[in-house]
């Protein structure tokens, strides 16, 4: 039987003094015109609460429609936040029969982990999530030590510590800069901007903080002490800035951008020093500098990773000097040199951690494990050990002080016909190809022999002058 539509509904009848009938008229006279009590009234101060939070939302979803159609690896499905906050420990065990990776499983946030730190001479990890958290770990046994307070507002994005692991600052969606004292959580400062921050770094001297704007494309650097603005660069790029990092002078900024350009801004003189527009065929989602500064790395979601001499400016002739290939299968989200550039780390929206001999431009050992996109990769000091924080919420710290005697690694090395030297210059470890001709007047890491390369240019360049 078909459902029969509702009627409208009909208003009660009443007989004026003529006898006829006539609608009655709605009762326009308040509930509380007869001594009823007056209905509670929402206060300004919250209306204008829940507008601010509106308009965030929106702002957030627009954010998200301009990011959505460049992002090769979109899912529809949002990420189930867990039900309680996870508290057991998985201890080190063996990552896969063939690599023999020990690794320990770190657990403690509820949401996707977005940046991860190594800190106080390698004792301790900093993180930062999208629960809206910045965390102070343990390294030893992976236990939480302290949530820094007050918690910003809204998905922290990144965080960074300086080199003394004195301070530590985070940018988050509520477009706000926060910097506390690691060993006491202080909060020292808070600043606002008026565009999301999507990227943060302290400088290696600790003067500064770089940050990174998404809607004015554009970089902003800030006095870590005084907390004040020393320049904002509206506009540097095209596009948003996906990230940005000083050198080891702490005296250049290098910024990326989905705009697939490459930047690098002079903070003495408050000049662009260089730029390189098409660095990548997609959008370039990190960058690092090597400790020399002369080298800058950057990966993208191209899949791959490159390798600019910006010391120099062979890249205007020659392009990337080493492009780094076929060691992820989606978009490269994050990457890391080691302190003596004898290696780098990379993670991947394929859920994996590409180790790379960077000399030779090969991938030495992937690390598999995580249950989604790596986000964020580090490096410690001592070089013992690779920290990777995943959307999957987890963080997971791999002994690689061995990776040399992996049975997998020793494989892949005599299939490509390499073996190992010691840099005579900076004593670091390279591969180099037995079968080359050369191979025994090789003495010097592909480092330095590209810096004595450029030095023996300069020279002569200075000899041509004088004559």
């Amino acid at each position: 039987m078909a459902s029969q539509a509702p009627s409208a509904p009909t208003s009660p009848k009443v007989q004026d003094k003529d006898k006829k009938t006539k609608p009655q008229g709605l009762n326009m006279q308040p509930p509380w015109a007869d001594g009823a009590p007056e209905p509670h009234r929402v206060p300004l101060p919250a209306l204008i609460k829940v507008y601010g939070h509106l308009h965030q939302q929106l702002l957030e979803g627009r954010r998200a429609r301009i990011l959505l159609p460049l992002n090769p690896l979109h899912v529809d499905e949002d990420l189930p936040l867990p039900e309680k906050l996870m508290t057991e420990k998985e201890f080190r065990g063996n990552q896969e029969a063939v690599s023999k990776v020990p690794f320990q499983v770190l657990t403690g946030h509820q949401h996707i982990v977005s940046s991860c730190h190594f800190c106080v001479d390698d004792t301790k990890l900093l993180s930062g999530s999208y629960d809206c958290t910045v965390k102070l770990w343990d390294a030893a046994d992976g236990s939480i030590i302290r949530d820094f307070e007050p918690r910003p507002k809204a998905p922290v994005v990144e965080c960074s510590v300086t080199a003394d692991s004195r301070r530590i600052t985070a940018a988050s969606y509520d477009k706000t800069l926060r910097t506390w004292d690691l060993e006491t959580g202080k909060l020292l400062w808070k600043i606002s901007h008026e565009n999301f921050i999507v990227s943060c770094q302290f400088s290696p001297d600790g003067k500064y903080v770089v940050s990174g704007f998404d809607v004015d494309c554009g970089i902003c650097i800030t006095d870590a002490e005084s907390a004040m603005t020393v320049s904002h660069i509206k506009g540097h790029h095209k596009s948003s800035v996906t990230a940005c990092c000083f050198d080891s002078d702490s005296q250049k900024v290098a910024s990326v951008s989905l705009d697939k350009s490459i930047k690098i801004w002079d903070v003495t003189s408050q000049t662009t020093l260089l730029t390189i527009a098409k660095a990548h065929t997609n959008a370039i989602s990190n960058c690092c500098f090597t400790l020399s500064g002369h080298f800058l790395c950057t990966s993208s979601w191209d899949k791959t990773l490159k390798i600019w001499n910006v010391h120099t400016g062979e890249f205007r002739n020659r392009g990337a000097c080493v492009t780094l290939m076929k060691g992820h299968e989606g978009s490269v989200s994050s990457c890391h040199f080691a302190r003596d550039t004898s290696f780098l780390v990379s993670g991947g929206f394929d859920r994996t951690v590409a180790i790379w001999d960077v000399g030779e431009g090969y991938r030495k050992l992937s690390l598999k494990g995580h249950n989604d996109w790596v986000m964020d990769v580090a490096i410690s000091n001592n070089k013992k050990w690779i920290l990777s924080a995943s959307k999957d919420t987890t963080m997971r710290l791999w002994n690689i002080e061995e990776i040399d005697r992996i049975p997998l690694v020793i494989q892949n090395k005599k299939a490509l016909g390499l073996k190992v030297e010691q840099c005579e210059e900076c004593d670091r470890p390279f591969s180099i190809y037995e079968s080359d001709i050369f191979s025994e007047t090789v003495t010097k890491c592909v480092f330095c022999r590209m810096d004595a390369k450029d030095v023996s240019a300069e020279a002569s360049s200075s000899l041509e002058e004088k004559d």
